[in-house]
């Protein structure tokens, strides 16, 4: 069963780019990336999905329902933290978060005060008074606070230090094992290879690939460091599936894909003094992907 399914969901705003013929789906359960540079076009995806913009042409649904017919009834179900928040700066935060809580009609004191607690919140400060990290906790509280079977977060690490990034994972971590599926809009690749199942990738507008994260790291380059006891031969190296080959002295690196037995059969005859075979960082796939769409 698909939480999320997008249709070639398109959003033009006049002559300027929006996104065009957007597909995917979010699957129960799945902790799903959302990955491209800033304006690529992750923003309006959600805003769309959430319906507070209305799509050119396409469709989305949650929970089987029409986006935009079932709006208010999909809401209820769902957390969502923008990637910029705003408050009224009067307000205690406690006054803001039982306001919100509010919408859902559900006692929600206990899960904020527990939220609060694992977040290091202070509620009885006044909104005007916290910092840019400390206002985006209070949005992250904002959004799980219901309990919502689906959690939607656009770019939700910025502001926050590391400290409180690894609590906000472990939490999210928490969300899904009681079966909560996510929506993770990121730039920062190392947080989605750390939590998400799949991602798609977008690029100006378009979604590039959707991919497992395993395959992304499986299908790709693996790098190769070989320091020997003397230099090599730069044409050592020479054979199908080798790139960007760099012979420094006596260390030689390489990027390589295909049959990883073809190389060992090789390293095999030839005096090393040490080896180094690395994955490649999602980063590194990200920018395979950008070159060879470009």
């Amino acid at each position: 069963m698909n939480v999320i399914e997008i249709k070639n969901l398109t959003k033009t705003y006049g002559k300027a780019r929006g996104i065009s013929d957007i597909s995917f789906n979010v699957e129960q359960g799945e902790i799903f990336g959302f990955i491209g540079p800033n304006g690529a076009g992750k923003s309006t995806t959600i805003r769309t999905l959430l319906s507070l913009i209305y799509p050119t042409s396409g469709s989305a649904t949650i929970f089987g329902k029409d986006c935009i017919q079932f709006a208010p009834e999909i809401k209820k179900e769902i957390g969502y933290l923008p990637s910029e928040v705003f408050y009224y700066d009067n307000m205690k935060v406690k006054d803001l978060l039982k306001y919100s809580a509010s919408f859902y009609k559900k006692d929600c004191s206990k899960r904020i005060k527990e939220l609060a607690e694992i977040m290091d919140l202070d509620l009885n400060k006044k909104i005007d008074d916290l910092s840019l990290g400390n206002k985006k906790k209070v949005g992250i509280i904002q959004g799980l606070l219901h309990e919502p079977k689906l959690i939607i977060l656009d770019e939700p690490t910025s502001g926050l230090d590391p400290l409180m990034q690894q609590k906000f994972f472990e939490l999210l971590e928490e969300e899904n094992k009681k079966g909560a599926a996510i929506l993770f809009s990121s730039h920062i690749l190392s947080e989605v290879q750390r939590l998400c199942n799949r991602v798609a990738i977008i690029k100006e507008g378009k979604i590039v690939t959707v991919e497992k994260i395993s395959t992304l790291q499986e299908n790709n380059y693996k790098k190769f460091k070989i320091e020997t006891k003397s230099a090599l031969d730069k044409n050592y190296f020479q054979i199908s599936g080798v790139n960007k080959l760099e012979v420094n002295h006596n260390v030689t690196s390489f990027l390589f894909r295909g049959n990883i037995n073809t190389v060992m059969k090789k390293i095999a005859e030839i005096e090393i003094a040490n080896l180094w075979i690395e994955e490649p960082d999602l980063e590194e796939i990200f920018m395979h992907y950008y070159e060879k769409e470009a």
